[in-house]
């Protein structure tokens, strides 16, 4: 996997989900909530905005950065669980709720776009040193 359509991907979600708290508009993070399945699910193959950033921002960019596949995937799956939670609140329990929490996706969203640090590959790496998850990963 390349670190800067990694990258693309996070700054596209920061954008959304900076769109949704600013808007109060539940279709934008059902959009990221889409976003997050087809990416966990398939990589960047179902999404759009996987698609944007393989196809068009990574040439245009014209870095390539090889990295490990399998935590990236797994900041994604966390971004699931996050934008589900999200979600929920906002439709059901109150915006403001939902908002705090998807607010956690921007600034996750943030480090990576702007710093290239993936918070979800950092746990990955302790899950792996404690043995939850094995090496052959």
């Amino acid at each position: 996997m390349n670190e800067w359509a990694a990258r693309c991907v996070a700054g596209m979600v920061m954008g959304l989900t900076l769109s949704a708290i600013f808007t109060d508009q539940w279709i934008i993070i059902a959009v990221l909530l889409y976003g997050f399945c087809a990416r966990v699910a398939t990589g960047p193959t179902l999404s759009p905005i996987g698609q944007i950033a393989t196809r068009l921002l990574v040439p245009i960019i014209g870095k390539n950065r090889p990295v490990a596949g399998p935590p990236k995937r797994f900041a994604q799956f966390v971004g699931l669980i996050v934008s589900i939670v999200g979600t929920g609140l906002f439709i059901w329990v109150s915006p403001v709720a939902g908002k705090s929490v998807i607010g956690l996706l921007a600034m996750f969203a943030a480090l990576e776009c702007g710093l290239g640090f993936c918070a979800g590959c950092f746990v990955f790496r302790y899950l792996m040193q404690w043995g939850l998850i094995p090496e052959s990963i």
